[in-house]
């Protein structure tokens, strides 16, 4: 009768969960649609409804102003924000730190280097045109960042302790580097470097999107292919070695994927703050440690977040569009505080 009362609960709870993370999406659909319509165009949600069901209903220049412009950004938005998201939680989970987030491991601040190499230096190749050198030095010094830190952990042992400090360690050495790149370079090029380090939204276009897109769906299915380690992890490493986890393979391959989709998801858009560090604990604090269902929660919660920013950024002040990655930063720091002070009423 008790194993009976327990499964009961357990399905219960399972559903319940279930309900918010369809909740969650329902409410990213409709920060997309809010999104779409912020701007000085006047085009109403059902206008853009119409147009998205039917793109002949809206004029050109309406039709333009929706698929070429505010179409692309609104995506981009869901995208690297889910990106950040996935990447938080595995993170998170994998080092056992609540504060870890991609950006822990350096990689933000190389993606920094590297777009400010090409800004300043303004390398270019005869098959590939100028505007494409940027995220490409951006990704290029990203996922040179993520192999140093798996270099040097399969070094040093590969413990949480060492990666987290190895990440600390190139995280202010990319920042030096940057600094030391703003230090040679003119006022024009200080001026994109700044501008592209506290994240924008705007200069994504399709080819972005798809990119990006392509890269969370392909890193996808081996988060969730490791949903019950993961969450295994969560109860202690001491239980999961004594199940038979290699948990130091285990870290390997989380930091591989990590790098790899936040090196992608940052290349485009710059560097954009708090996204992978609040939205992977609002999933936490809404769904629990079962990361069958906190994978995809995390995600969502990433792409809400930053698809909520978007549509602020372009909201706040009419006819000026504030860097996402300012309001950001802006909104995550209280958000993260209220978090913090809600853990320590709960007993």
């Amino acid at each position: 009768m008790h194993t009976v009362t327990l499964q009961t609960h357990y399905h219960h709870v399972f559903r319940r969960r279930a309900l918010i993370l369809i909740a969650l999406a329902v409410a990213l659909v409709l920060t997309l649609m809010l999104d779409l319509s912020a701007g000085p165009a006047s085009l109403s949600i059902s206008d853009i409804l119409s147009g998205l069901l039917n793109p002949e209903n809206l004029e050109l220049r309406h039709r333009i102003i929706l698929f070429e412009v505010r179409l692309p950004d609104a995506l981009i938005a869901l995208a690297v924000g889910a990106a950040l998201g996935l990447s938080g939680i595995e993170t998170q989970t994998v080092l056992n730190n609540p504060l870890a987030s991609p950006f822990t491991l350096g990689i933000s601040s190389f993606a920094a280097f590297g777009a400010s190499i090409a800004i300043i230096f303004a390398p270019s190749l005869p098959w590939l045109g100028h505007t494409a050198m940027l995220p490409l030095f951006a990704l290029l010094f990203a996922l040179l960042c993520g192999g140093l830190v798996l270099t040097f952990s399969q070094m040093l042992g590969g413990n949480r302790e060492n990666i987290v400090l190895i990440g600390i360690a190139l995280f202010f050495l990319g920042e030096a580097l940057t600094s030391a790149m703003q230090y040679v370079g003119n006022a024009e090029a200080v001026q994109e470097i700044v501008f592209w380090s506290i994240g924008n939204l705007t200069k994504a276009g399709w080819t972005e999107v798809i990119v990006v897109t392509l890269c969370f769906f392909l890193i996808l299915p081996f988060s969730m292919r490791h949903v019950w380690v993961m969450t295994l992890l969560r109860a202690g490493e001491a239980q999961a070695q004594s199940l038979g986890l290699n948990i130091r393979r285990i870290r390997f391959f989380v930091i591989l994927r990590v790098s790899i989709l936040c090196a992608f998801a940052i290349c485009f858009v710059g560097v954009i703050a708090f996204v992978g560090l609040v939205g992977p604990h609002i999933a936490r604090l809404l769904l629990g440690e079962d990361h069958r269902l906190l994978v995809s929660g995390a995600a969502l919660c990433g792409a809400l977040l930053l698809s909520l920013a978007s549509f602020l950024s372009k909201a706040l002040m009419p006819g000026v569009i504030i860097p996402v990655g300012i309001l950001t930063a802006i909104i995550g720091v209280p958000v993260f505080v209220l978090l913090i002070a809600g853990k320590r009423r709960r007993p």
